[in-house]
């Protein structure tokens, strides 16, 4: 039950990240959680949306570079050790984690949603759930 992530290519330079955003409020489209790397040249914006289908497509309109990955959203306990917990179920799958970021707007009280790209997502998720953790479905995600 991945859920799908876009991945955004913007210039580093000032404005392209605004411009961006634009395209996204003009298209209604709620961000559910929001990451930016960035190198000397270019940055990476990866983001959960309630609204893939219309994002991709209004980025695309808007001569955006974006693509779209499988990740794992989970929800995870709001507290001291919460994101120690599930990091070691990855350990203990033998899964390497090779980025992650969260969202603090959970749908519960003391909840929190962490976002996992990994390589093998069936495993990491398989033995996630055997450990009691709550996957998200895209479904979720909209309406979070």
């Amino acid at each position: 039950m991945s859920v799908n992530q876009i991945s955004v290519f913007l210039e580093n330079k000032p404005g392209t990240l605004s411009e961006m955003t634009k395209v996204l409020a003009e298209a209604k489209i709620d961000v559910r959680a929001m990451s930016l790397a960035e190198t000397r040249d270019f940055g990476i914006v990866r983001m959960i949306v309630a609204d893939v289908y219309e994002a991709m497509n209004s980025l695309k309109e808007a001569d955006f570079i974006c693509s779209l990955t499988s990740v794992l959203a989970f929800e995870i306990t709001d507290e001291p050790g919460g994101l120690g917990k599930i990091v070691d179920g990855f350990t203990q799958a033998g899964v390497n984690i090779e980025y992650m970021y969260a969202s603090l707007s959970g749908k519960h009280t003391g909840q929190a949603y962490m976002i996992f790209r990994v390589a093998d997502t069936k495993a990491a998720e398989a033995f996630l759930v055997g450990k009691g953790y709550i996957p998200l479905t895209q479904e979720d995600i909209a309406g979070i």
